[in-house]
């Protein structure tokens, strides 16, 4: 009696996924990609942590643009993630996919201006409980 009085709760689940990146040119840079989607409210958020920090940044999702390449083929997406830090907009990260296929990734630092290139380390094991084990 008392379950039709009570509002029954929806089970969200969330889940992340993580995508490991190395620099191509420059400097050794790495980090950690992750993305988290709760589908009952339909959000997504996301967090990058570079391999020689212990803390994550925080990314806004902004946009997604998507492109026909070629007739009855698969989408290319275009995803934009802002990056906060401190309370301040201060970089973007731009994903170019193709189905569960990520064929670039690129940073572009707010203040400097520079901008910097990464490709995907699909050889490493990355489950969400360890991440990427650089």
């Amino acid at each position: 009696m008392m379950l039709s009085v009570l509002p029954l709760a929806a089970r969200s689940e969330i889940t992340t996924q993580v995508s490991c990146f190395r620099s191509l040119e420059g400097k050794n840079i790495n980090f950690e990609f992750r993305t988290y989607y709760d589908s009952v409210t339909k959000w997504s958020g996301a967090g990058v942590r570079y391999s020689k920090s212990k803390k994550a940044i925080p990314l806004v999702y902004r946009n997604t643009e998507e492109e026909v390449m070629t007739e009855g083929g698969p989408y290319q997406f275009t995803t934009t993630w802002v990056e906060v830090s401190d309370g301040a907009l201060t970089g973007e990260y731009e994903m170019v996919s193709q189905g569960a296929r990520i064929y670039g990734m690129t940073y572009t630092n707010y203040k400097s201006g520079k901008k910097y290139s990464f490709e995907q380390d699909i050889s490493m094991d990355s489950p969400p409980e360890t991440g990427c084990q650089w």
